[in-house]
């Protein structure tokens, strides 16, 4: 009995101890305010607004369609329906895809030499053609209705999963995708890619929080740093908590569409523009789908929907102030045509290569899904541009 009360108050001393100790070091060390930084707002007056744009971002409901099949004496490879992450995914999602095809049963006469045909000439497309060259392939085309003014060239994009719905099994599989996409992206904005030089840059991405950035999976063994608190100081009496990942990779779509274009004809691949409706169409055996929206159709699947997105381009800036990205105040609710809407602020230094030095930066957004060109939503302009304002507190 006297041998447990001893162990009794040794326990209870040492706890006691840790506790006092504890106490003591809180005092010692009182807790790091958030530091406070100091950031300049886009000027958002009727002079500084360029342009209203409106697309359409392919998304697949359950996960993309990553996947390789015969049809008939063909073999098709997917890789469609990444929604508002095409360029988070793109590299990733094409190397993935690939590596299916080459291990695909029916596949066993894929040389070097052997006719690849791409359909779809947006990010996916191109990022898909990058890869097969990377791994030595010569005879390989691009077949798509239009390589101009796509949802690819018109995103703006942050590198970040967005606008995806998928099925928790396939989540894994993203994640990795993603992880080698970043270090693409960061590879160039380092200047250590041996084929782009241009087109990624690293930036400060503030979010209202750690959850809502999607971000988190990317942190700490991954590929980025953690997150750290902040206090974002604008200057007009305004002040905001949020989180910023020092590390954020802004992808500048136009520049690098235009990089991949030209990398891929130096190259010799062929694009040719044409509409495709049927696979057979296309002569060559083996045939890699990235045609997007296009997939409902020509895949006959059902599960595709067009994610409606508005942007609003803003001309007469400083470039230099304007070097961040935030994505704040997600909020979900209907469109007044009546779809779901997912609604976040926020703001990328997206510069058009046939704008002015100083046209920089965009404003958005909004993912709307079924929404199509018959229902255009366009108060939702007038909405980006009143929550643009509410958060930096412009009057």
């Amino acid at each position: 009995m006297l041998t447990t009360n001893i162990i009794k108050n040794y326990k209870y001393i040492c706890a006691t101890g840790l506790l006092f100790a504890l106490v003591a070091q809180s005092y010692a060390e009182p807790k790091k305010e958030p530091e406070i930084r100091q950031i300049v707002p886009p000027k958002l007056d009727d002079a500084h607004i360029s342009k209203e744009v409106l697309c359409h971002r392919p998304m697949r409901r359950g996960a993309p369609n990553m996947s390789v099949e015969k049809l008939g004496r063909q073999v098709v490879a997917h890789n469609y329906g990444h929604g508002g992450s095409g360029w988070t995914l793109a590299l990733g999602a094409a190397t993935y895809v690939n590596r299916l095809l080459f291990a695909f049963k029916d596949a066993r006469s894929l040389k070097r030499k052997t006719p690849i045909t791409i359909i779809g000439g947006g990010v996916l497309g191109l990022f898909t053609a990058y890869d097969l060259v990377q791994n030595g392939f010569k005879n390989i085309t691009i077949v798509a209705e239009s390589f101009e003014s796509l949802p690819s060239h018109k995103a703006g994009a942050l590198l970040a999963p967005a606008s995806m719905d998928n099925s928790p099994e396939m989540q894994p599989i993203i994640d990795q995708i993603g992880f080698d996409t970043y270090k693409f992206y960061e590879a160039i904005a380092k200047k250590q890619h041996k084929d782009f030089k241009e087109g990624a840059s690293i930036l400060p991405a503030y979010f209202d929080n750690r959850e809502y950035s999607d971000l988190e999976p990317y942190v700490v063994g991954k590929v980025m740093q953690p997150a750290k608190d902040v206090i974002l100081d604008f200057g007009n009496g305004t002040k905001r908590n949020m989180v910023v990942y020092e590390d954020g990779i802004y992808i500048d779509t136009p520049k690098m569409m235009a990089g991949l274009t030209t990398y891929l004809k130096d190259k010799k691949v062929k694009f040719i523009k044409q509409k495709v409706s049927k696979f057979t169409e296309i002569r060559d055996r083996y045939v890699i789908n990235c045609s997007g929206m296009g997939a409902r159709d020509l895949n006959e699947d059902d599960e595709m929907v067009s994610v409606q997105g508005h942007l609003i381009l803003l001309k007469d800036q400083s470039p230099k102030d304007l070097q961040y990205m935030i994505a704040s105040g997600y909020k979900e609710g209907k469109s007044k045509s009546g779809h779901q809407m997912h609604r976040l602020f926020y703001q990328f230094p997206k510069h058009l290569p046939d704008s002015g030095p100083n046209d920089v930066g965009v404003i958005g957004g909004t993912m709307i899904e079924g929404a199509t060109e018959q229902t255009p939503n366009k108060e939702e302009f007038a909405n980006i541009l009143k929550e643009a304002k509410d958060f930096y507190g412009i009057k």
